[in-house]
């Protein structure tokens, strides 16, 4: 498997990474709670290693209810405190009390948070020949942040906005040649 191509990002060594690279990282994600995951685990992730978040990842499922929007809109002071103790999770107040407030936005939009964040999906987005060529924002990005500012939520700057573009299939940021590649979505 080591003489398979890759984005170098994976560092090529840990088998969670490499399974989140070839399996997930790029692939198309639909539906409100499943980009809220994905939202929520971006905006923890600022400042931090994706690493340290995807190890940490079912431990942030079961703290956030499965990242159900419904519920977790409706935590209460109780909720951010007993989050903030929770060792399995990145205990950061800011960042918490930014995914509860997200939730809240995201249940009172109109068009559902999947359907808002997959207008500014980019397929025309040209194959990076190395990560060298892959930008931290892009106009698309800052257009998705501010959207999403305007709405009321945090956390989502347009790198984080962009890093969630690439995670869940807004534009496919796998190198030329890499395993995981698959065209335009």
């Amino acid at each position: 498997m080591t003489d398979l191509i890759r984005c170098s990002w994976t560092g090529m060594t840990d088998p969670l990474y490499i399974r989140y690279h070839d399996d997930e990282w790029g692939r198309p994600v639909r539906g409100d709670d499943r980009v809220f995951e994905r939202v929520t685990l971006e905006a923890f992730q600022s400042g931090l290693s994706w690493l340290t978040i995807l190890r940490k990842r079912e431990n942030f499922r079961a703290a956030f209810d499965g990242f159900s929007i419904v519920k977790v809109a409706a935590y209460t002071d109780h909720d951010v405190e007993r989050l903030l103790a929770d060792p399995g999770i990145v205990r950061n107040r800011a960042k918490v009390e930014a995914a509860i407030g997200n939730a809240r936005a995201a249940q009172d939009l109109p068009m559902g948070l999947s359907e808002l964040v997959w207008r500014h999906a980019d397929p025309e987005a040209p194959v990076p020949r190395t990560m060298a060529d892959v930008p931290a924002t892009t106009p698309g990005s800052v257009a998705l942040a501010k959207e999403l500012k305007r709405h009321g939520f945090r956390f989502v700057g347009p790198t984080t906005a962009y890093a969630l573009m690439q995670a869940i299939g807004l534009v496919n940021d796998h190198i030329e040649g890499c395993v995981a590649r698959v065209g335009p979505l």
